[in-house]
């Protein structure tokens, strides 16, 4: 766990004369955990350096090549003999493009002290898109500084995982309120940026009224000659860090008055955490910097003479925003570091987001067919199964039926309407923040969206469950191969109904897993094992479930199948659909005829395959009929003859079918059992358990009849 924090080309890394940057390292890395496994690189002309692991980078001056792009390059030879997995860059969103053109597969936090929009590498857009991309974390000094990088944004940006604020800090100091002095303290430039010239005009006539007061002011500006004289006015000029905070231990009343928009403001921070009462200007983020103090409504001098007045003559109210000051302060270097520790934790996977010991509700978008424009047609779907299931583990879950949209958004500048849905869904993931997407049969949703949404929401887990068969030798096995590795690369977990152990393409990066047709008690609701029924053995074929109708087609092995069947059973009351001209049935009507048939045959198009089976199998077991089911899909593994009736071929179907016609006790015991263990192992709710504690990778003493047998 190595990490490399580089500094600004030129930040003095140094006691002497720190930049605001050094100092921010400094105090919150020396008590970092991972203070051991860190190395800081700048660029430093003092000898005396901060006590931490240090390397000074030395380039020389090249009057044809940028001073940045040649320091970031000396750095990266540095890195490629550290190789560290961490790389921190302040205040210089330049670097990233510099490093990204030799570093690509590296782990990048960006961290932002100014205000992006006036930085060379985040003044546009497309710039701040590419260091979203490409950056782990980007951390502001303030929300100030976060509002102003999404400036000129789409909304969606607004709520990436990525964007994170984590202010500045300073050390709270214990101080005795009894042992301050009257005096009223400036520290900065002594510029008009910095509002010196209003401090000034202000100062002077407090100190003409009020004797007893006095002022110190510390810092300098060399180029902005603004000078004011009283003879209660010291001007220090720049004194080193300690010495600052040693005045503001003994300062009353500070003030903050800047004209330009301070991105947060380190000197009214310390002000506050060393017991002062503080006026700042209403700029920037200072009014992030403190809990309790004055916030000028107008910035000019008469304003803040008006307030420095009232705080002196005002001894109640003086005394109350000092003692609020140091008891509402919170942002110590402590509690700062932290926060950054818990960032880089996140990237060495050590901090867990979910507590595994308790039951946690999750965000859930779960995106496939859920068949509005189907006018309840096929609401009784595998989908809608999983989607209960869900819910019913106390998850909030977003149903997002994509090819529903995909149909409704379509025009002519997108004839797929892919696009729309597409873009639809990254609004979607902005506004409902799931922590798991799970794909059902999703074919438009492109990896590209995928892959953005991995990078603007990196705890973001995404699975797949897909139904349809895998034989080599069943319907449409190129294309429902090509469907179910589409997506492969950005999957934590592939959920089939087929035994992932016999097929040979899946990808050994992705977690695949078999997972059963589950049964709902909201929509399995027959028990026809408790009743006589007219029918013998039940069979339908949809011909394509969004045409619901007859469709010619060529060969299909079950028809005929069925036809044989038939013919060996003559003595048998067959109710077959979508056969010999007898159109499929759907929903309600299903139910109806269902509920009069005693046996079920689950019968699948193509050569048998290890656990593969449509969701007959449900409607059939779950409904309490009988299930023949061939002995070549391996459910010998889950049920026995007591449970299920296994076929070897179309013969030894029809012999089982003839006893059990004749045994009516026999076929109620076989539909019960069947139904009873179908029902209690592989359920909706058992299921959407599954998926989740698969693609979290949560271990749980849990065991589920088709995974730990």
């Amino acid at each position: 766990m190595k990490i490399s924090i580089l500094l600004p080309f030129k930040e003095n890394f140094s006691p002497k004369y720190p930049g605001a940057v050094s100092l921010f390292i400094n105090d919150t890395l020396k008590i970092s955990k991972y203070k051991k496994q860190t190395i800081v690189y700048g660029n430093t002309n003092y000898k005396q350096r901060f006590n931490l692991k240090y390397k000074n980078i030395i380039i020389k001056k090249n009057f044809f090549k940028s001073q940045n792009k040649t320091y970031a390059e000396e750095f990266v030879k540095l890195e490629y003999k550290r190789n560290s997995d961490l790389i921190e860059i302040h205040n210089r969103p330049i670097y990233m493009i510099y490093l990204m053109q030799s570093l690509k597969n590296k782990n990048y936090i960006l961290y932002f002290h100014n205000d992006p929009l006036t930085m060379s590498g985040s003044r546009t857009v497309s710039e701040r898109i590419f260091l979203l991309k490409n950056c782990f974390k980007i951390i502001f000094n303030s929300n100030w500084s976060k509002r102003k990088f999404l400036d000129g944004m789409n909304d969606e940006y607004n709520n990436s995982e990525k964007l994170i604020v984590i202010n500045q800090s300073a050390k709270k100091n214990k101080v005795k309120l009894k042992l301050k002095k009257k005096i009223i303290t400036f520290v900065g430039k002594l510029n008009k940026a910095k509002g010196y010239d209003i401090f000034g005009n202000a100062i002077i006539k407090v100190l003409n009224k009020h004797k007893d007061w006095s002022s110190i002011v510390v810092g300098d500006e060399p180029r902005d000659k603004i000078k004011f004289n009283h003879n209660r006015l010291k001007s220090l000029g720049f004194l080193n860090h300690n010495q600052v905070l040693n005045i503001y231990k003994k300062s009353s009343i500070a003030v903050i008055c800047s004209r330009w928009e301070e991105p947060f403001g380190r000197t009214s921070l310390e002000a506050a955490a060393n017991g002062c009462a503080v006026i700042i200007s209403n700029r920037g983020g200072l009014k992030e910097t403190i809990t309790n103090g004055v916030i000028l409504k107008s910035l000019n001098y008469q304003n803040l003479y008006k307030e420095i007045n009232e705080l002196i003559l005002n001894k109640k109210k003086r005394i109350s925003f000092q003692k609020l000051s140091l008891k509402n302060f919170f942002l110590s270097h402590s509690y700062v570091s932290k926060l950054i520790d818990k960032i880089r934790d996140e990237r060495f996977k050590i901090f867990k987001r979910f507590n595994i010991k308790k039951n946690v509700s999750l965000r859930i978008l779960h995106v496939t067919n859920f068949n509005e424009r189907h006018d309840g047609r096929l609401f009784f779907n595998t989908g809608r199964r999983i989607n209960n299931g869900f819910i019913r583990q106390g998850n909030s879950v977003l149903e997002f039926s994509d090819r529903d949209i995909q149909k409704n958004y379509k025009s002519y500048s997108d004839l797929s309407g892919s696009k729309s849905l597409n873009e639809k869904l990254r609004k979607t993931c902005y506004n409902f923040r799931p922590d798991l997407i799970v794909l059902g049969h999703a074919d438009l949703v492109s990896t590209d969206m995928l892959g953005t949404l991995k990078d603007e929401y990196p705890f973001l887990k995404i699975a797949q469950w897909f139904l349809d068969p895998l034989n080599i030798k069943g319907p449409d096995f190129n294309k429902n191969k090509k469907r179910i590795l589409h997506k492969s690369k950005f999957l934590d977990a592939n959920f089939m109904t087929t035994s992932p152990d016999v097929l040979n393409f899946l990808p050994k990066k992705t977690n695949n897993y078999f997972i059963p047709n589950p049964t709902d008690p909201s929509i399995e609701t027959l028990n026809n094992y408790k009743k006589n029924c007219s029918n013998d053995v039940f069979f339908a074929l949809s011909h394509g479930v969004h045409r619901g109708s007859l469709k010619y087609r060529g060969k299909d092995d079950r028809e005929e199948f069925i036809r044989k069947l038939i013919n060996i059973s003559k003595d048998i009351k067959y109710d077959i659909f979508g056969v010999d001209n007898i159109q499929p049935i759907w929903a309600d009507q299903y139910f109806k005829i269902i509920s009069n048939s005693k046996m079920g045959l689950n019968l699948s198009r193509g050569d048998p395959i290890k656990y593969y089976s449509s969701d007959r199998i449900t409607q059939i077991t779950g409904n309490g009929l009988v299930t023949l089911i061939d002995e070549k899909t391996c459910y010998r593994d889950f049920f026995n003859e007591k449970e299920m009736v296994f076929y070897s071929n179309v013969h030894d179907l029809s012999e089982k079918i003839s006893k059990l016609n004749k045994d009516d006790k026999l076929r109620k015991s076989i539909a019960k059992k069947g139904k009873d263990k179908y029902t209690k192992y592989f359920n909706s709710n058992l299921v959407a358990d599954f998926i989740i504690n698969k693609t979290f990778d949560i271990n749980n003493k849990k065991k589920y009849l088709w995974h730990d047998k």
